[in-house]
């Protein structure tokens, strides 16, 4: 991911729109197909879906990192996703057509965009075992071994849900 963001800063990047997203503004919502990926400058963002009886948060993007609705983006097919501000931010849009023709334009961007998708794989498979087989205090200590900066950028309200278990258990195992 460095790497990336490293070329692209030496041209590309200065390319990119910039726009301010005030909290709580949506940058895509279910049944949109999604054609950019974000870099967040600035500020947080949350993926989730809508069960019929609650939100679940599947993902964060924080300061530094890529965000996008990945289903939609490989796919081409509408999401099932929101993307939110979680307070203020300022991303650099990235249209898909653009992001395409500058990861194929090398093979060493190939190999980036390649090592990019499989650690995006295993995070995923990693927070799929998390959920289905830790306790709720394993899974809190996972998350907080894997990603500490998680805990200071993102409220725990959030990262509640992101772990499946109500703010309180997760005040209370923070506590402890």
């Amino acid at each position: 991911m460095q790497l990336l963001i490293e070329e692209l800063r030496e041209g590309e990047y200065q390319k990119l729109t910039s726009k301010k997203i005030v909290r709580n503004e949506f940058l895509i919502q279910p049944g949109s197909i999604e054609n950019h990926l974000y870099f967040i400058e600035s500020g947080a963002f949350r993926a989730f879906y809508l069960s019929e009886f609650e939100e679940h948060t599947i993902r964060f993007g924080y300061t530094g990192s890529i965000f996008t609705a990945l289903d939609s983006f490989l796919s081409g097919k509408p999401t099932e996703l929101y993307l939110q501000a979680i307070r203020e931010s300022t991303i650099r849009i990235w249209p898909k057509k653009d992001f395409q023709a500058f990861m194929t334009s090398s093979n060493s961007r190939m190999q980036m965009y390649l090592k990019l998708l499989e650690e995006f794989v295993l995070q995923q498979m990693e927070r799929e075992i998390d959920i289905l087989t830790y306790s709720p205090s394993e899974r809190f200590n996972r998350v907080l071994s894997r990603s500490p900066k998680l805990f200071q950028e993102i409220p725990l309200k959030y990262i509640a849900s992101y772990l499946r278990m109500t703010p309180e258990t997760l005040s209370r195992l923070k506590k402890s």
